[in-house]
């Protein structure tokens, strides 16, 4: 076997140091949700690119890229009403909405009428980005457009 045809080989564990986590929090079932999207590209990194996808199928769905962030990067989000969410990490918060899916927009400070809401938090648990309903969360629902 000659030397070179081993660097493939070498190169393989860089590549399954790569991931592509999601996780989703269900709105109104499947059909209504926002996904959070995590990647890393190397496996010495310390950063993760972010993006989160608000969907509300079959009318819509869009993908919009936030900054990097730290690897476990908590993502909290909060309903303050009519299809649109804020999603909270550390000091920087972003607005999304399901109704059109297209709007997505950083605050530069808390809304007037509060934030809404916390329904849960996207999270790393045991390397692995999940969804974690905030506690009570079932009982309340989210004021949405399809539930006023």
């Amino acid at each position: 076997m000659r030397p070179l045809s081993l660097v493939p080989l070498l190169l393989l564990p860089l590549l399954a140091a790569c991931t592509d986590q999601r996780a989703t929090f269900e709105i109104n079932g499947g059909a209504h949700s926002l996904t959070l999207i995590k990647i890393t590209t190397l496996p010495w990194a310390k950063r993760a690119a972010y993006s989160v996808v608000a969907s509300r199928m079959p009318d819509c769905a869009r993908r919009h890229a936030m900054p990097d962030a730290g690897l476990r990067a908590r993502f909290e989000v909060f309903s303050p009403g009519n299809d649109a969410w804020i999603l909270r990490q550390a000091s920087r918060m972003y607005v999304v909405e399901t109704r059109t899916c297209e709007g997505f927009a950083r605050l530069d400070a808390e809304p007037e009428g509060g934030l809404g809401t916390l329904m849960g938090t996207f999270e790393t648990r045991g390397g692995n980005l999940v969804f974690v309903p905030a506690p009570g969360s079932e009982d309340r629902k989210p004021k949405t457009e399809d539930s006023q």
